[in-house]
């Protein structure tokens, strides 16, 4: 039983990708960062992880600056051990995230102080209802001539949720709208929401982000590109559709079901003090 450590991207897709793809849900985020990781330059620092049991692959963990450490679905025992491991090898963290009961026990196991938790819930479409009311407007797709905008929304959308690292978002936005990935509602021609879904992985897709500016709020934007975008992703060719909402954000939570979405499991965002904290 053993945690293997690399920092070659190829070589952890080669281990792990067949195993994350089993559960494309509960690994949603993992097969992204996967997906994103292959498609270009991975950022310095970078390391990725697997969990091997009876020569099985079981679990695995990646940490792409300057992002948190990431969990996928994995044993409470690995985790114990990956906790162990890091601080062994002295790598610097700060934060971790995945399934909820993995993330503490990774905290506990790390030791450090808590000093900040996000807690969200992963959603997935069941069947999905129209906006009640529906707003006016309509969706399209985004294309190169918004990038300017979507830029400044994600920023916006970024200091919002409490996750702005200072990282341009340019190349990330240019990416997803080379891949047609992000939707825009309007209004007599004029942008007032934004969703987007990633390509589909294993028939799965993942809303992310879903944005309106403040000027634009309570009147139904944000549900509305929302579906326009689920509805996308299958259209493109997803069966399942996923989302997370913040659980201290109950409004966003039902508004999600409202439209079709339903609860799949909870995960956690664990920031720490201490010595092993990094800037």
């Amino acid at each position: 039983m053993t945690w293997t450590f690399t920092e070659d991207i190829g070589a952890y897709a080669d281990a792990v990708e067949a195993w994350l793809r089993r559960d494309p849900a509960l690994n949603t985020v993992p097969l992204t960062v996967l997906d994103h990781s292959l498609r270009g330059p991975v950022a310095d620092g970078a390391f990725f992880a697997w969990w091997t049991e009876d020569g099985e692959v079981g679990g695995a963990a990646s940490r792409v600056p300057p992002y948190p450490l990431l969990l996928a679905k994995s044993p409470p025992h690995a985790i114990e051990r990956l906790a162990r491991d890091l601080a062994a090898q002295g790598r610097p963290l700060a934060s971790v995230v995945g399934p909820g009961t993995l993330a503490q026990t990774f905290a506990a196991a790390w030791g450090q102080p808590e000093i900040g938790r996000v807690d969200e819930r992963l959603y997935r479409l069941s069947a999905y209802a129209r906006p009640d009311p529906q707003p006016s407007g309509e969706p399209r797709v985004a294309g190169a001539a918004d990038l300017d905008l979507v830029v400044e929304w994600y920023r916006r959308f970024r200091r919002d949720a409490g996750v702005d690292d200072g990282r341009d978002p340019t190349p990330l936005v240019e990416d997803r709208l080379g891949h047609a990935e992000l939707m825009i509602w309007q209004v007599r021609d004029r942008p007032v929401a934004l969703a987007g879904a990633s390509s589909p992985i294993e028939k799965m897709s993942r809303v992310a982000p879903v944005y309106t500016p403040e000027v634009h709020r309570g009147h139904g934007y944000g549900a509305a590109v929302a579906l326009a975008v689920s509805r996308k992703a299958l259209a493109d060719g997803a069966e399942q559709v996923l989302l997370f909402a913040d659980l201290a954000g109950p409004r966003s939570n039902m508004v999600y079901q409202a439209i079709g979405y339903r609860p799949v499991a909870d995960f956690s965002r664990i920031r720490f003090g201490a010595r092993h904290a990094v800037p």
